[in-house]
């Protein structure tokens, strides 16, 4: 304890580093006072409640309840992350974007408006349908038309603002801006499903209610040993001389492949799809009773057909993803220009081929237990947990979650390190975030 009292100190006593904690509370508090101010001309009395599953129920969670509130960050930065995703795949497919991309800094400006652009379009399409589908008329003191007309300004105009308050979390704050606020969006909702937890257990539940909390304790270790987890490819560099006594390189690197290349990306795109088969059996639920069947086992995510389904779908994405955003023959040509190679491998295509077999064979396990975190909200709300608290038992919250604040802790362990204070772990810098990476 005292350790870690001085460690804050520490981080007080660093002028730069308080003014970005500062200053990222500030954007916070700003960030989550929009998700309270409803519409105008909505009575917040007459909302439907949004359940904790489907896709609604996952953007919900991202903009911590703003969705069900009806409120000017309805949307939250869920339309910004859906172009950025769009421009990513566009870089990969389309040789205009991959030209912008590989242009420097000018490209990357360019992108970035194109990405701002398309945000724009991306919100009024699902303002407008989220103005439709979700808010009852009832709860419309308006012209319904009139209000979905300014509905889908105010929510495009919020949509903006929470992008740039996440551009302002990274340039002014602790970095990480809009992953800082998708993180707030679902932690603000953990104090509630906590409460409610403790409250459906009772006092003759107490002790299940501290077994289920020691649970999600081990739960979030191994979501962090998955995060972390590295594969490690040593890299040795030859020697050079520069002119007559210098030499240069000679060192050992790493390559460092991680066990959950793609991160949280398969979830969420699996997520996305998940909501298809349930919406095809409600659309034809009258007409057949195949279709009743498929919408009653996919609206629920408790289900073992939709937890197989997704499943499936987690180790198809992971494996896509996985492929688009690790390319084993620029490794292989980088390493090569440097000077470096593998020992017991030749440069080149063989070495191409090696990455890509190390690739092969932790990519399986990886997506395997991304597709237990995945599930296991579903395995919680079988044990009668109530499905606000399941939620943070795994699936994509829990690795937001995992990753942000380690994303965050390495922020802060680079300021304490560099003013030669130790840093917020007692063995030292968090590992796994500045591994030395090939040239």
């Amino acid at each position: 304890m005292n350790k870690l009292i001085t460690t804050f100190k520490h981080i007080f006593a660093i002028e730069e580093l308080k003014s970005r904690i500062f200053n990222t509370l500030l954007f916070i508090a700003f960030f989550r006072l929009g998700s309270y101010i409803a519409l105008p001309g909505v009575d917040a009395t007459k909302l439907t409640a949004v359940g904790d599953g489907g896709l609604l129920g996952l953007l919900n969670l991202f903009s911590g309840g703003a969705l069900s509130n009806a409120s000017v960050f309805a949307l939250g930065i869920m339309p910004y992350i859906s172009a950025s995703i769009a421009i990513q795949l566009l870089t990969i497919a389309l040789p205009y974007f991959q030209k912008m991309q590989k242009d420097g800094e000018a490209g990357r400006k360019k992108l970035n408006q194109i990405t701002r652009v398309l945000t724009i379009f991306v919100t009024a399409a699902q303002g407008f349908t989220y103005l439709q589908v979700t808010i009852p008329a009832e709860a419309i003191m308006v012209d319904p038309w009139f209000f979905r007309l300014y509905g889908v300004a105010i929510l495009v105009g919020g949509t903006m603002m929470c992008m740039w308050l996440g551009e302002k979390i990274t340039d002014k704050g602790i970095g990480n801006g809009i992953s800082m606020l998708i993180m707030i969006g679902i932690v603000s909702r953990f104090p509630a499903s906590l409460l409610q937890e403790a409250s459906s257990r009772g006092m003759s539940g107490a002790l299940l209610f501290i077994v289920e909390v020691i649970a999600l304790f081990f739960v979030v270790m191994g979501a962090i040993m998955v995060v972390q987890a590295v594969r490690r490819i040593p890299v040795q560099y030859a020697k050079q001389v520069v002119g007559s006594k210098l030499s240069v390189g000679g060192e050992r690197q790493y390559i460092p492949l991680k066990l959950n290349a793609s991160g949280v990306m398969p979830i969420i795109f699996a997520q996305a799809l998940m909501f298809i088969p349930g919406l095809l059996g409600q659309s034809f639920a009258d007409k057949s009773e195949f279709a009743a069947s498929l919408a009653q086992a996919f609206g629920d995510f408790t289900t073992w057909q939709y937890n197989v389904l997704f499943t499936v779908l987690i180790l198809l994405f992971t494996f896509f993803y996985t492929a688009i955003s690790i390319n084993p023959t620029q490794i292989a040509d980088d390493m090569k220009r440097g000077g470096g190679f593998i020992p017991g491998v030749k440069p080149g295509e063989e070495t191409s081929n090696f990455i890509a077999r190390v690739l092969d064979h932790i990519t399986l396990p990886g997506a395997l237990m991304l597709s237990i975190i995945a599930i296991l909200p579903a395995i919680a709300s079988l044990f009668g947990i109530t499905r606000g608290f399941a939620s943070f038992f795994g699936g994509t919250s829990l690795l937001i979650l995992v990753g942000v604040v380690l994303d965050t802790l390495q922020q802060i362990e680079s300021y304490l390190l560099m003013r030669k204070y130790e840093g917020l772990m007692q063995s030292g810098r968090v590992r796994g975030r500045s591994e030395v990476v090939a040239r």
